[in-house]
């Protein structure tokens, strides 16, 4: 009995492994990130509409048809520079996003970065960032208030619209609180050591 069990873990673990390097990423994947050394990198990742990804001390990546194991070697090599020995990271497919069936078309847009729940969110019309924002469950300890944006793309082209969350905290007016559009990206980055 244990010999079969044995060769049944083996034989799951060999199947995930083959998966993990077959599967290509497509946006709206939800992959994670853990880095042993270092787990204030430790995050869940969303594939934005533009195929890439955000991380820090990376930045933006590539990650659309990539295997999840080439993202992993593409943030290991990124970050080698930073530090003396060689990280112990890995990245894991958490939600495969499957496409959207055209007749059921819903709105989503993107909340990444520095937020309690990153994610694709399913919006209605006339829905600002400040709203996706509470959708994500609000912004983490380590996020660079005065930094959110917003990209979109839009017939081709690329838009970055700024969003400064401490004019909400001081209660006064509302800047940059834009309504957003099916496939923006809202990304929350992490504030610099001296902010």
């Amino acid at each position: 009995m244990r010999i079969l069990l044995t060769t049944l873990i083996f034989s799951l673990i060999a199947t995930l492994s083959i998966a993990q390097e077959i599967y290509r990423l497509k946006k709206g994947d939800t992959i994670e990130v853990a880095v042993f050394q270092e787990p204030n990198l430790n995050r869940q990742l969303i594939v934005a509409p533009d195929g890439r990804i955000s991380f820090p001390l990376v930045g933006r990546i590539r990650a659309a048809g990539l295997s999840i194991d080439a993202v992993e070697n593409t943030l290991k090599d990124r970050l080698k520079k930073f530090y003396q020995n060689d990280l112990d990271l890995t990245v894991l497919l958490v939600n495969a996003s499957g496409g959207q069936d055209e007749d059921k078309f819903v709105p989503v847009v993107y909340v990444t970065g520095e937020v309690k729940n990153p994610g694709p969110f399913a919006i209605k019309t006339r829905t600002t960032i400040l709203q996706a924002l509470a959708l994500s469950g609000g912004l983490g300890p380590f996020a660079a208030k005065g930094r959110i944006l917003v990209r979109r793309t839009s017939k081709g082209k690329d838009y970055v619209f700024p969003f400064d969350y401490r004019s909400v905290e001081s209660g006064s007016e509302i800047v940059g609180n834009i309504t957003l559009r099916h496939g923006d990206v809202v990304v929350v980055p992490e504030r610099g050591l001296f902010e």
